[in-house]
């Protein structure tokens, strides 16, 4: 029998089968092709694997007055981390007291706390109070520590490093295309499905609607989905945004699924992005807008029928 996926969190003893484990250490917000490489690195040393990772993400810890648009939140980053194969997480708190420790500090949490026996970090990783440490400050203390230590190079695409901020940018500017591409996968949320005013299922599109985090910053507009629905995907359109052409309201994301029918209500769906439809519009009248959803769904199936990107919801 495999061992179960194992998370371990601030002051909870280090599980068995995460003793003596390589970790690959970062923020892995997006959890994206060159965070994998990190942790293929990880994988292939024959000894057990887990990510070394941080909530809250840092840059909220020290600059909580600019939202971060999250690629991943916790939940969702650590579904991807056990779809990936991982033995585990190390999860730690960010606090004034670790963003505190100096680099040889740093390490030796690594080596005592976490009882590591090797690490795998990015080549522009920096660690340790004020970022005073880098790969190679990493590579020597490791060593005087009796730790392994691998540095991954970067992952390119074109001529940019592949990274989280271009993905958000894709998201931003509605191109799912590159942003799954980055990453590697469809990019997908999960929420809870909420009651809305039934206006969807009035017009023939019942919709099982979601609200996002307040930060996410995806592009306003149509969307090819695939939905989990108690382990099966099923295929849909959805609409993000604020429906101009009703009550321009709190964005929400708003997913018709083919062929379903069922109470949604009260569950929690992870819906994965396939392709970007058009923008959202405001239509003169009910006939007009339910001629369009007809067009959207149809340019959805097609878009389902011809991807081949990555699932990682199944």
């Amino acid at each position: 029998m495999p061992t179960p996926f194992a998370i371990c969190r601030d002051g909870e003893p280090v599980p068995e089968s995460l003793v003596g484990a390589v970790g690959a250490i970062g923020n892995f917000d997006g959890v994206h092709r060159g965070h994998q490489h990190l942790l293929r690195m990880a994988q292939g040393s024959g000894r057990p694997s887990a990510a070394v990772t941080f909530e809250p993400h840092p840059r909220t810890f020290f600059q909580p007055d600019r939202p971060l648009f999250r690629l991943t939140p916790e939940p969702v980053k650590l579904q991807i981390f056990e779809q990936l194969g991982l033995d585990g997480v190390f999860q730690r708190r960010f606090s004034g007291s670790l963003a505190a420790l100096t680099a040889p500090g740093f390490v030796d949490l690594l080596a005592r706390e976490l009882q590591l026996s090797g690490v795998v970090i990015g080549h522009d990783f920096h660690f340790g109070r004020g970022r005073e440490g880098n790969p190679a400050r990493m590579a020597e203390l490791c060593r005087e520590r009796g730790l392994d230590c691998l540095v991954a190079p970067a992952i390119v695409e074109g001529t940019e490093p592949v990274s989280s901020s271009a993905i958000r940018a894709a998201l931003e500017a509605g191109d799912i295309a590159t942003a799954n591409r980055l990453l590697g996968y469809r990019w997908f949320v999960q929420a809870q499905v909420r009651h809305g005013d039934k206006r969807g299922r009035e017009l023939g599109y019942p919709t099982a609607n979601m609200r996002l985090s307040d930060d996410c910053r995806l592009r306003h507009g149509i969307y090819a989905v695939r939905a989990s629905v108690a382990g099966r995907p099923v295929d849909g359109v959805a609409s993000f945004g604020r429906r101009p052409t009703f009550d321009n309201g709190a964005p929400l994301l708003e997913v018709h699924l083919f062929d379903f029918s069922g109470d949604l209500y009260g569950q929690i769906l992870d819906v994965e992005f396939i392709g970007w439809i058009r923008g959202e519009e405001r239509f003169d009248g009910i006939d007009a807008l339910i001629a369009q959803m007809d067009r959207d769904s149809v340019e959805a199936k097609r878009m389902l029928a011809a991807d081949t990107t990555v699932s990682m919801i199944g």
